[in-house]
Formats: C-alpha cells, structure tokens, sequence
C-alpha cells in the first residue's frame, strides 16, 4: 500500500480508480466490511483502490478545544488498513480552513473527478461532506451522471442488532470494556508509540516501565490492565499497563506506562503496539507512593495471574 498525503504527491490513474472515503478512526469491522466491499468493485473494474482519509479529523478542526478521544492516530490507521492488503493507495487529505469553505461540489470536482479521475466510489449513505455538510448520498450520485463515476453504497456492518461505530467503541473503553470493544474491532484494543526515558519513578519502585509516547491529550482508555506488547521484532511481551494522567505524580497529558515481565532489554526509541487485554482497576491517586507501590505490586500479581490463566485455561 502506498502512503501519499496531499494531492500533489498523487500518482496518475490514467484509466481511473475505485474510491472510498471516511475517517476510518479504528478500521473496526464496519470500516473493514467497507474496505473489502470497496476492494471488490476495483477487482471487478480492473483499478486501483484508494482509500480518502482527512487529517486531522474534522470534528477536531472544528472544536479544537474539545478533542475528539480518537481510537487511532494516522500512523495506526495507515497500518491497520495496510495490513487488510486490499487498499492501493492511502491518501491523506489535510482538513484546514481552506478545505472546510469547499463546498460539496468543489471537493467532488477537484478532488474526486480531477484529481482521483474516480469512476466507482463506495461510500455509507449517512456520509456528509462540503462545507456546512451539504453534500451526500443522493448528491453524489447527481453528480456522477455529469462526470460520468458511479456510486455505491457501503455495507453498513451489525453486531447484536446495532450497527459497529467508532462511537460505539469508544463507550465499551470509557467503561474499561475491553473485551467488547474488541468484539468491534475484530482485535484488541491496542495504542501505539514509541519508548521514550521517563522520570524513571517506575525503577526507583522496582518496577521499571517502558513509557510509551501516546502523542494525543486523550486516550479512550484509563485504568490499569492486563497488557501484551508487540516489539517490533514480532516478539510478544506479557505486562501490566497504567494509561492516564497519573494523577499521583500529578501529571497531565495522556501516558501510557507499560511494566514487561521478565524482560530486561534496551528498548528505548522503539516503536510498540500494547493490547489491552483485561482490565484491573480505574486509575486512582494514592496518599503516597508507598501506598503507590504496595497496588503496583499487587496489580502486577493480578495480571501475571491472567495472562497464566489465558494460557492454561
């Protein structure tokens, strides 16, 4: 799959491409069902596939004082779809100002007929786009009679009679739910980044964490959990994981602090995926960080625990 963002770095698609666009914040089972359904229509048309996403998203350029708790940075959405292996292109469109006074069919003409060169675009029938939100369904298919694209409408994807969103799982993980956020996703709840030096207070307490830079104000998650990471050899690592605020040391920003059993290897600049895989306590401030230490220890035997009984059920 090839990264491009902005329209300037686009390659030519001389005979056309099939088109999918959205947020795509998580690739949960409804963006995956409407990857494949996209995917198809560029096999039965013989052309590429790419796939319109916006950075950043446009609920966070709208209300940038009221960030949006996103389930994947770009960086985690851009390997997420690559690793469906159906996508061609990955193309990231900047929302900015000038973007968000386009109007609908501005950004069809501009975006999907001169520079896409679209002749198939699947998209959900709730999709709005263009300034105010003015266009939709029913307004891309008027259009596609002018400037001759078709369009389909995407597969909307149900679990237990409601239909899979972002929205959706986001509500499993503010409740620590885990297990039902993954049913969604059709994998674990994972964050990503990259292992940087911290206050090294985990080491002083005996148990050394790797500090993960998270890169965002919110996480959707909080709490203490059962936790496998992925090293970027492919190894897995069972752990116990603090995300939040750490409200003890009076910290801030979202950070994720991951304590690897029985490891001790240099691991600093790496990037690392973490799954959540069961949830222990809320995050909490302690009177002191003997009393800090004392629930570490405890948290920690609670999720070697667990990880024993997954793996000898």
């Amino acid at each position: 799959m090839q990264l491009i963002r902005g329209l300037c770095a686009l390659p030519a698609f001389p005979d056309g491409c099939v088109v999918t666009l959205g947020n795509f914040d998580g690739v949960h089972l409804g963006h995956q069902a409407v990857l494949r359904q996209a995917a198809d229509q560029a096999r039965e048309f013989g052309l590429p596939l790419v796939v319109l996403i916006f950075e950043p998203l446009p609920r966070e350029f709208f209300a940038p004082h009221a960030p949006v708790a996103r389930l994947t940075r770009l960086r985690e959405r851009a390997a997420f779809i690559a690793e469906l292996g159906v996508v061609d292109v990955l193309l990231v469109h900047p929302f900015n100002a000038a973007f968000a006074q386009s109007t609908a069919e501005a950004f069809v003409e501009q975006v999907l007929v001169d520079a896409l060169h679209a002749r198939r675009i699947v998209i959900g029938d709730d999709f709005r786009f263009g300034k105010n939100r003015q266009g939709d369904f029913a307004l891309l298919e008027q259009l596609g009679q002018r400037f001759d694209f078709s369009v389909q409408a995407a597969a909307t994807w149900a679990l237990d009679g409601e239909r899979v969103s972002s929205t959706r799982i986001r509500s499993h993980l503010t409740e620590r739910d885990v297990a039902g956020a993954a049913r969604l996703l059709g994998r674990p709840f994972t964050l990503c980044g990259r292992v940087i030096h911290g206050d090294k207070r985990g080491r002083q307490l005996g148990f050394p964490t790797a500090n993960v830079a998270l890169h965002r104000r919110l996480s959707p998650l909080r709490g203490v959990f059962a936790v496998k990471t992925t090293l970027p050899d492919g190894a897995i690592v069972n752990g116990v994981a603090n995300v939040g605020t750490r409200p003890t040391v009076d910290g801030q920003d979202a950070r994720l602090e991951v304590h690897l059993f029985d490891f001790d290897r240099d691991i600093y600049g790496q990037m690392v995926r973490v799954a959540f895989c069961h949830p222990l306590r809320d995050e909490q401030k302690f009177s002191s960080l003997e009393a800090l230490m004392e629930q570490i220890t405890r948290d920690a035997s609670a999720a070697r625990a667990w990880h024993d009984h997954a793996a000898h059920p």
